[in-house]
């Protein structure tokens, strides 16, 4: 490391931003603060996301319970079921788009994004602070909106995650509608959000990495956010044309997506999978530069294939962008065109295996520490093949053809995302918990939660393959109305019976977040031995980051001898065995 020791004026700069509570904790342009912003909006909305998820749970399980409405309504009444089928559209949409909008993308992008890059790359902070704050403020209205919709005239957007049309753009098929006209402003705002960061990001990245630090000494974790930064800046605008052409349908009486004026429904189905299926990697990135960060400090060695596995990211980026229509093989596509999406999608496989097989050669004769972090890191892979391998076969057209909108899907999307993104997540929490607050989660408690959540996280979401190829299928409110589905009513019981004491087992995790931010054992500076540049700062880092200025001598991965455990040192040590001074 090139160290300098602090000076009087240095002292003063510090003291300089020794600033109030509202510019510290509110209107901060600290990336570190603006992560921890994100961190905690993000999870007060898988709160609300999540207790979505088990109402329509207990709805699909128990749909015959009838619960009086005494407390809300003026005039008693009962429903047929445990929710209204009205609310039950409007719970499975909401659900999904808090998730994925408001859940995954902020925690991953915006908490860790944030957070992370500026200490890995050896920057004082981002290239644009201001800029920063305000991708964080404005994401809070993109929120307010969303959940407010529930209590708006007509309720809450009820026409699905994916807003297809004409069920989107028609007020009459969705009440009275402004429920999904703040739907579509909210993703608009949130999309101005999310390009805010993005910018930033990409700016970072490039312009200001230490002396040094080369893109092939980059951590992996960077590596991911830069290409999901590149992904979002030219996958958000699209979606925000298509939400733009939706409100001028709904309130503007135009026809861009109505047969009766000359529009094309299947134009709406274009624009959201050109988007989403990008979203998918968006998501997931981040989740596989985590775990990749992650396995080797556990595994006591170098991550195997680094060149591979950056090479291996870009290739998915770049694919994502050609696959889209294999979500629209029912759409009656021409054939030429479906075989060749079938193709793609295939290939896309090919970058995720390396990806996996990576993470193996990584595991195979290292020194392995099941700390939480870890634990959760090997969930991800585990859960994450899983979903990988159901994902092969829908890229089959026929294949797909019968599993198409039935529970196959539903448990292959969440094998990706909630046993994916979000075990990433709490595996991130955990490993970057003391350099973010300064203390240790309990690690007893850590264990509880991982192992409460990954039981009964698979005991919940593997059957859906069952009564999904069975032919149930999704968004529908009373399973028992359908004959052919009585014999499965069982799976809907023993599924939400699964997902209710995994949720259940989510309070321990809440419990040990907070008991360790005012109780939990001080952190040292490097508490897991890791060798990244966020782990030469003090536990938490100060204004600026670095206490002196540093400089890079090697990449994380890149090692001088085969003694691995012995040699896992940090970025800044010379390995030509010079020390201090200026190298």
């Amino acid at each position: 490391m090139t160290a300098h020791a602090p000076t009087a004026d240095a002292h003063a700069h510090a003291e300089h931003h020794d600033l109030g509570f509202v510019r510290t904790y509110l209107f901060s342009t600290d990336h570190k603060m603006i992560g921890r912003q994100f961190l905690f909006m993000s999870l007060f909305m898988m709160i609300i996301g999540g207790g979505l998820a088990l109402m329509i749970r207990w709805q699909l399980a128990w749909p015959e319970t009838q619960i009086p409405l005494t407390r809300w309504i003026p005039e008693p009444m009962m429903y047929d079921g445990f929710m209204p089928p009205e609310f039950y559209n409007a719970a499975v949409t909401m659900h999904a788009t808090i998730m994925v909008f408001f859940v995954v993308m902020p925690l991953l992008v915006g908490c860790f994004g944030n957070f992370l890059i500026p200490l890995m790359i050896g920057a004082g902070d981002m290239a644009f602070p201001l800029l920063n704050m305000l991708s964080f403020w404005v994401s809070v209205p993109a929120g307010i909106m969303m959940v407010g919709s529930f209590w708006v005239e007509g309720g809450a957007a009820a026409a699905g995650w994916t807003g297809y049309a004409p069920l989107s753009t028609v007020p009459e098929y969705t009440g009275v509608g402004m429920g999904q006209n703040l739907w579509a402003l909210s993703l608009i705002v949130l999309g101005a959000s999310s390009l805010m960061g993005a910018v930033n990001y990409i700016t970072t990245i490039i312009n200001m990495r230490a002396p040094g630090m080369t893109w092939f000494r980059m951590p992996l974790v960077v590596w991911s956010l830069f290409i999901t930064a590149i992904l979002l800046l030219l996958a958000l605008p699209v979606l925000t044309a298509g939400l733009g052409l939706m409100l001028f349908d709904r309130m503007a009486g135009t026809s861009f997506f109505l047969p009766a004026g000359g529009g094309e429904p299947l134009l709406w189905q274009h624009i959201f999978w050109f988007f989403g299926h990008p979203e998918v990697y968006i998501m997931i990135l981040p989740a596989m530069g985590i775990a990749s960060e992650i396995m080797p400090v556990f595994a006591r060695k170098p991550i195997f294939g680094y060149h591979a596995m950056v090479f291996s990211i870009i290739s998915i980026a770049f694919l994502s962008w050609i696959v889209w229509g294999h979500h629209m093989f029912q759409s009656g596509m021409n054939f030429t065109l479906g075989t060749s999406f079938m193709i793609t999608t295939m290939v896309i496989a090919v970058p995720s295996a390396i990806k996996t097989f990576n993470w193996l050669g990584t595991l195979w004769g290292g020194n392995i520490h099941f700390k939480v972090p870890m634990l959760w890191a090997l969930g991800f892979i585990s859960t994450f093949v899983v979903g990988g391998l159901s994902g092969i076969y829908m890229a089959n057209t026929p294949i797909d053809i019968f599993i198409h909108d039935t529970y196959f899907i539903v448990a292959h999307i969440h094998y990706v995302l909630f046993g994916g993104s979000i075990f990433a997540m709490f595996g991130a929490v955990t490993f970057w918990f003391p350099k973010m607050f300064g203390r240790m989660m309990n690690p007893t408690m850590g264990q509880i939660h991982f192992w409460g959540t990954f039981i009964f996280y698979n005991i919940g979401f593997f059957p859906m393959h069952i009564i999904g190829v069975g032919g149930h299928m999704r968004r529908i409110y009373n399973p028992t109305q359908y004959e052919f589905l009585e014999p499965m009513q069982w799976w809907n019981v023993f599924i939400t019976r699964g997902v209710l004491i995994m949720g259940a087992f989510q309070l321990v995790f809440a419990i040990n977040l907070f008991y360790s931010l005012y109780f939990g054992k001080k952190a040292d500076r490097n508490p897991w031995q890791s060798n990244t540049l966020e782990w030469e700062c003090p536990s938490p880092p100060g204004h600026g980051n670095f206490e002196t200025p540093v400089t890079v001598h090697r990449g994380p991965y890149e090692y001088s001898s085969p003694e691995v455990e012995e040699d896992f040192l940090p970025q800044t040590r010379d390995l030509s065995g010079a020390t201090g001074g200026s190298h």
